[in-house]
């Protein structure tokens, strides 16, 4: 589908805004602050806490579980931040172990990297020790904590936001959770695009943003166990159990549980669709240009997500990829949205062992609930031009 005068291939960035979730913003926009004891702030109230229980039961937690943020990063940083307070208060003599693996959005990875060096002490933080994890070479992670003693924090990804590739995140939890972790989980990518049951796993902490499943930007959702209890990172009037305290935006609340619900009975229709067009992407490709790598695990369905194609064109720089095809409309990116404008390798690439030339021509191909037949017929139409000019150009 066409939007803003491309075809949008960068639905794991940001997928557009649902109408259901716009409607759903629109008739609750004029509602006041929900901590007010008037009946403004009752009525408030009322639809903020009823966007909780929809969201909480689409997740499969209990409403008081679920906290509004203004992003899956700010809830990745309250969870792995709040965490490691915790646990160094309990562990005053010897510094909190995580183990996270290369392949996590910065969201998270940045996050482990400033509670591991000594300024986050300073900051008032908890001085961590990294654990790392070990990837395969199709970005999964294999590796569990058990094998490492002792960890205190144990995070992963549900999907990889660049590769697609879905973690073994029951038994990694499990593993984790019999080793006395507390387990994190970023299911940004995952949600709304396969089933998730949070009851059937253990967890401490799982991170999602609405925009990633068609609901508005600037929301997010942490799901917080109550204990162990997180140690606050902000503080302020004491709303949302005192972890993510200030008025919350309850009209895109409302229209975040508006999309996750939609995007959740999508799921059995939608996701076979957008695998078979992914998978045509990908065949057709193939047979114009032999020798592309691809990066995304497709041999098996339940693998990989079914809208991820991340690939290579060696030879060909990312940046030059991305801005021919975005001359011919095509709205695609090399990875990480939020690696954008940074020309350097990916480091989940890197992390499977591909090699920096190759990982430098990496495209990402994302589809989404409104990508057609049109619009892949339309990259096939191009692709080959579209790398053989980026070829021309060759490597920085």
């Amino acid at each position: 589908m066409e939007h803003a005068a491309h075809w949008y291939f960068d639905h794991a960035a940001t997928s557009p805004l649902r109408e259901v979730a716009k409607q759903a913003w629109l008739a609750h926009a004029g509602l006041l602050n929900p901590g007010g004891q008037y009946a403004a702030g009752r009525a408030a109230r009322a639809a903020l806490e009823s966007a909780r229980e929809q969201v909480a039961a689409l997740l499969g937690c209990a409403p008081i579980e679920v906290i509004f943020t203004s992003s899956g990063t700010e809830s990745n940083n309250i969870a792995l931040r709040g965490i490691a307070a915790t646990v160094a208060a309990q562990h005053a003599d010897r510094p909190p172990h995580i183990a996270s693996a290369a392949i996590e959005h910065p969201a998270v990875a940045e996050t482990v990297k400033a509670l591991c060096t000594p300024a986050a002490k300073s900051r008032g933080g908890a001085v961590c020790t990294h654990v790392p994890l070990v990837v395969d070479p199709d970005g999964i992670v294999r590796d569990t904590v058990s094998t490492k003693s002792p960890v205190d924090i144990a995070t992963l990804m549900w999907a990889n936001n660049e590769t697609g590739a879905i973690q073994p995140v029951a038994e990694f939890a499990a593993a984790a959770a019999a080793a006395g972790a507390a387990v994190h989980i970023d299911a940004t990518q995952a949600v709304g695009k396969i089933p998730l049951d949070l009851g059937s796993l253990p967890w401490t902490t799982v991170a999602l943003s609405a925009h990633k499943f068609g609901g508005p930007r600037g929301v997010g959702v942490l799901c917080a166990k109550k204990s162990p209890p997180l140690a606050p990172v902000l503080t302020g009037g004491g709303q949302q159990r005192g972890i993510r305290p200030g008025t919350v935006d309850v009209a895109g609340a409302v229209a975040t549980a508006a999309a996750l619900a939609e995007a959740v009975a999508e799921i059995p229709t939608v996701e076979p669709r957008v695998r078979a067009l992914r998978d045509r992407l990908a065949r057709g490709i193939m047979e114009q240009i032999p020798d592309t790598v691809i990066h995304t695990p497709l041999d098996d369905p339940q693998a990989a997500l079914a809208g991820h194609l991340h690939l290579s064109f060696p030879g060909a720089e990312a940046d030059s990829l991305l801005f021919i095809a975005d001359m011919r409309q095509i709205a695609v990116s090399s990875g990480s949205a939020c690696h954008a404008g940074v020309n350097r390798p990916s480091d989940t690439l890197l992390a499977m062992g591909v090699s920096e030339p190759v990982a430098r021509s990496a495209m990402r191909f994302t589809l989404g609930h409104d990508t057609t037949d049109q619009a892949v017929d339309y990259v096939l139409d191009n692709i080959a031009a579209i790398v053989a000019t980026a070829r021309t150009a060759g490597m920085a």
